[in-house]
C-alpha cells in the first residue's frame, strides 16, 4: 500500500483489543478455576494409570486405584470451590444487571407519582403559609 506524500501513516498495532461477549472472571474465581482444572487433569491421569496398570496386572494397580478415588473426591471439591467462590464474589461485589423495560417503566411511573405528591404537598404548604400570613397582615391593618 502506497501513501501520498502529505498523507499520514497510522502505526500498525501488534495487539488489538476486541470486546468480548462475557466479562473476564474475577481474580479469585479464575484462580480457583485454574486450580480445579489442574486437579482434574491429575485425577484423570491417575485414573488412566490405574486402569492400565490393572490391565497389566502390576503391583501399582491397587495404590493407584486408592489414590484415584481420593483424587476424585479432591477434584469434586475443587470444582465446587469454583462455584462457591463465584457465588461469594457475586454477592460481595454485586452483579451489573440491566432491568427489563417493563421494570424501568414501573420505576418511572412510581418516580412520577412521588414527584407529583411532593409538588402537591409543597403547593398546599405554600397556600397554608399565605393564608396564615394573610390573616396576620389583616390583623395588623385593623390594629
Amino acid at each position: 500500500m502506497r501513501y501520498a506524500a502529505g498523507e499520514a501513516r497510522a502505526p500498525r498495532q501488534l495487539w488489538m483489543e476486541e470486546p468480548t461477549a462475557r466479562p473476564r472472571l474475577a481474580d479469585p474465581v479464575r484462580t480457583a478455576a485454574v486450580r480445579a482444572v489442574l486437579i482434574v487433569a491429575v485425577t484423570l491421569i491417575q485414573a488412566m494409570v490405574a486402569f492400565l496398570s490393572t490391565l497389566a496386572g502390576s503391583w501399582l494397580a491397587f495404590p493407584m486405584v486408592l489414590s484415584s478415588v481420593a483424587s476424585t473426591v479432591v477434584a469434586t471439591w475443587a470444582v465446587l470451590d469454583v462455584w462457591v467462590t463465584h457465588q461469594v464474589w457475586k454477592q460481595r461485589h454485586g452483579v451489573i444487571s440491566e432491568p427489563s423495560s417493563s421494570a424501568r417503566q414501573l420505576r418511572r411511573e412510581r418516580r412520577r407519582a412521588r414527584r407529583a405528591a411532593r409538588a402537591e404537598a409543597r403547593r398546599e404548604a405554600r397556600i397554608r403559609r399565605r393564608e396564615q400570613h394573610g390573616t396576620a397582615r389583616m390583623a395588623e391593618v385593623e390594629a
